[in-house]
Parts: C-alpha cells; sequence; structure tokens
C-alpha cells in the first residue's frame, strides 16, 4: 500500500510541475477570448518563441534563468501586441471564422518562420539549474520542479493581482463585460486589449522557457501539443474565467501524469482531448463557467 502512495504521490509532484506550465499557457486564452471572444491558435507558438529566446540567452549570453525569464516574457509580450496590432485588430468586426482562420495562419507564420530562422533542428536546453534532487519520504523531486512551480504560482498571483487591483486589469475587466459601454466610459479599448495580449504572450513566454527546462528539447513545432492541451485546460475550466484556467492546467497535468504512472503513455495526448470531448458534451460552460443564454 505504502509503495502504491510513494508512486502516486511522484505522479502528483510530475503531473504539478506539467500542470502548472498548461495553466500559464491557457491564462493567455482565457484572458484573450475574455475580451475580444476570439480564440487565439498562436499561442501556443508565441510560448515556442519564448522557449527559442531563453535559450539563445541562457546558451550564447550564459544568462541564469530568472534574467533569460524575464527577457522571454518581455520579449514575448512585444511579439503578442505585434500579433494582435497587424493580424487581428483589422478584423475585430469581421466574423469569428475569419479571425479564427487568421489565428492559424499567424501560428504557421511563427512555426514556419521560426523554421527558416533557427532551422528544424532539435535543441537541447542548458542546464539552468543544479541537479539537486530532494527525496521527501521516498518522493524525489528536482531543484527545477521546485523552481518551475514556485515561478508559475508567483506569475499567476500576479495576473490575478493585476487583474484585481491595477487600472489595466479594471479596464480588462470593463472590456471583458460590456465593450461599447467600456468605451463610453473613457476606457482605451485599443490599449487594454494591447495590454491584454501582451501579459497573456508574456505568460506563455515564461510557459516557453518552462517547457524548454522541464523537457530538455525545443523545437520550432514545439507549441502545436501543448497549445492545443492549454486551449483544453481553458474549456475545461471555463474559457474567459481566469481561474478556471489555472485549475483546468493543473487538472490535465496531473492527469497525464497519472496516465502515464499507469504505463500508457502513449494515450496521453489522447486522453487530454477525450477530457475536451467530454467537456463539451456534460458541461460546455466548463467547471467555473455559468450557463449564459447567447443573446440573438
Amino acid at each position: 500500500m505504502g509503495h502504491i502512495l510513494q508512486q502516486f504521490s511522484q505522479q502528483a509532484v510530475n503531473g504539478l510541475s506539467l500542470g502548472s506550465i498548461y495553466a500559464l499557457i491557457a491564462l493567455g486564452y482565457t484572458m484573450v477570448y475574455g475580451i475580444v471572444k476570439l480564440i487565439n491558435f498562436a499561442h501556443g507558438d508565441v510560448m515556442m518563441v519564448g522557449a527559442y529566446l531563453g535559450w539563445i540567452v541562457t546558451t550564447q549570453l550564459h544568462w541564469s534563468f530568472l534574467p533569460a525569464l524575464f527577457f522571454a516574457m518581455v520579449v514575448s509580450a512585444i511579439l503578442g501586441m505585434l500579433i494582435e496590432r497587424i493580424a487581428y485588430k483589422p478584423l475585430r468586426n469581421a466574423s469569428r471564422i475569419a479571425a479564427l482562420i487568421t489565428a492559424i495562419g499567424v501560428s504557421l507564420f511563427l512555426e514556419y518562420g521560426g523554421m527558416l530562422l533557427v532551422t528544424a533542428q532539435v535543441r537541447t536546453y542548458p542546464p539552468v539549474f543544479p541537479e539537486t534532487v530532494y527525496n521527501v519520504a521516498g518522493i524525489m523531486f528536482k531543484y527545477g520542479d521546485v523552481v518551475m512551480l514556485v515561478t508559475s504560482v508567483v506569475l499567476m498571483f500576479l495576473l490575478q493581482f493585476t487583474v484585481q487591483y491595477t487600472k489595466v486589469g479594471k479596464s480588462m475587466r470593463a472590456v471583458s463585460f460590456d465593450k461599447d459601454a467600456a468605451l463610453l466610459m473613457g476606457v482605451n479599448v485599443n490599449n487594454t486589449i494591447s495590454a491584454t495580449f501582451a501579459i497573456g504572450s508574456a505568460l506563455a513566454g515564461a510557459a516557453g522557457v518552462l517547457m524548454g527546462v522541464y523537457f530538455n528539447t525545443i523545437d520550432p513545432l514545439m507549441g502545436i501539443i501543448p497549445g492545443l492541451k492549454a486551449f483544453v485546460a481553458a474549456v475545461l475550466g471555463g474559457i474567459g474565467i481566469i481561474p478556471g484556467a489555472m485549475v483546468g492546467g493543473l487538472v490535465l497535468g496531473l492527469t497525464e501524469a497519472f496516465v502515464s504512472g499507469l504505463g500508457a503513455s502513449t494515450w496521453r495526448d489522447a486522453v487530454a482531448f477525450l477530457i475536451l470531448i467530454l467537456v463539451l458534451i456534460i458541461k460546455p460552460t466548463g467547471l467555473f463557467g455559468k450557463n449564459v443564454r447567447e443573446k440573438v
């Protein structure tokens, strides 16, 4: 019994590390959807760019983890704002499908643009953390696992604080509630949307660095599956709801870890999408979503 419990706890540690990365990416999806009702499918590829930014400064300039994380977040934020201004802003009043197709186009542009710039070769992340392994009651966790969890939690708290207590956050809440009314109240909607993309993309950039550290390898197509899984996490928590994205990410990470722990690691990706199908059938609004009748 003790052995099973120990294995269970070990998988929970692995799942929390991965889940916290999914949660960070899911937050970007959720924020953007909450404000412009757009599912930004290029979000996973912004994460990939973040991973490469972290890789460049850690391998070439020998920066340590925190400066690399900060650098990746800042550049990803700028990239997110550029994508919004160039690709999404002209389509703000277009049909949802036009915006969605554009998002997929931006995603492909980043992936294959990435291949042109850095080639399709798989790169290895440098060991940014000491190889210390802690053993607590037979459960092994690496120094990196602790840093990743702490980093994710800190970023999530910062986001929650920003949304609840800052001027930008209040503007975001106003725009997501009623864009036209916010405009009449003197909220600069364009800047608010830019800020949302900046914050969401910064979180994706941070997730990219963590992803590189977690899996040790990066490549230009690495953002596709985590991006889709984070989308599943956002839908699971209730799309447009910030705490929902965090919970959804952690649930997904834990589910994957337990599926792998049961020896079915080839089913890991399938389970994520099975969850999506089940959520859409059983409770389409997600765990935290309220049933809102669509106004005609």
